[in-house]
């Protein structure tokens, strides 16, 4: 397939780079208004075009990773030229309805969700769509599949997908920040207490994703009778660990509903 990325900022180009090193059977182009700092991804045969219609008469998928203001304005630019395509936008807020009427019945709206680890092959990309466009939905499935993981989910849980599985980055992030913290004061440097923090993440999440159960599960089997492990579970809980979380996806889930 041919994939036609408008936006170039980091969500456009980790979809970029994803497709270039885990879904190579597909050609991508991206585009931006400046693209002097995106110009390298051209050494992994992306093609990079200040032009948003450059080439995208011959796109299978037209992916949008532009803020919600410039919507109208691409729209107006893009449509012109265009029928019958797979239009794949990731604009935060704009609802498959709304978005289907911008582009009019000869072509397809389809919502996607994906965050910035894309381009390690390891995104949670949530995608919506109507069901008449389900055919054409799946190519989109497809793509995503290769860049991690493509849950289809009721569009009404869109605006929590945006939290769990984008915000969600940064809140893993925080955590494994937080964990590399506590290894410097407990004698590392703080190089390999990131190192060991951020493997030690990447292996909890890889044994959910392979055993598919509860992560209570997985807890009980590193946590023995008056051990450390539990030690340090009950003192994080004591001080709200998993209620701040819960009350942190919240707070920003209410955000994006204004």
């Amino acid at each position: 397939m041919k994939v036609h990325i408008i936006g170039g900022g980091n969500l456009g180009v980790s979809i970029a780079l994803g497709i270039a090193k885990f879904s190579k059977k597909n050609h991508v182009t991206v585009t931006r208004r400046n693209t002097a700092s995106i110009k390298y991804l051209e050494q992994l045969g992306v093609t990079v075009s200040t032009d948003n219609k450059h080439g995208i008469q011959e796109a299978d998928i037209i992916i949008l990773t532009i803020k919600p203001y410039q919507v109208d304005a691409v729209m107006a630019e893009i449509l012109p030229s265009i029928s019958n395509k797979v239009i794949a936008s990731a604009v935060s807020g704009l609802s498959i309805e709304n978005l289907q009427k911008k582009i009019g019945d000869s072509n397809s709206a389809i919502r996607i969700m994906p965050n910035i680890a894309a381009q390690f092959g390891a995104s949670a990309t949530c995608i919506a769509f109507n069901e008449k466009h389900k055919a054409e939905a799946q190519n989109v499935v497809t793509l995503f599949q290769d860049l991690g993981t493509a849950p289809i989910i009721d569009e009404k849980l869109m605006d929590a997908a945006t939290v769990l599985a984008a915000s969600g980055t940064a809140f893993a992030l925080r955590y494994i920040r937080a964990s590399m913290q506590a290894g410097i004061e407990i004698g590392f440097d703080w190089q390999t207490a990131l190192a060991i923090s951020a493997q030690t993440v990447k292996g909890a999440a890889e044994m959910i994703l392979e055993e598919n159960i509860h992560p209570e599960q997985l807890i009980d089997r590193v946590t023995t009778p008056q051990g450390c492990t539990i030690a340090g579970l009950s003192e994080m809980e004591t001080h709200g660990f998993s209620s701040s979380l819960v009350r942190g996806i919240k707070a920003a889930l209410k955000k994006i509903k204004g």
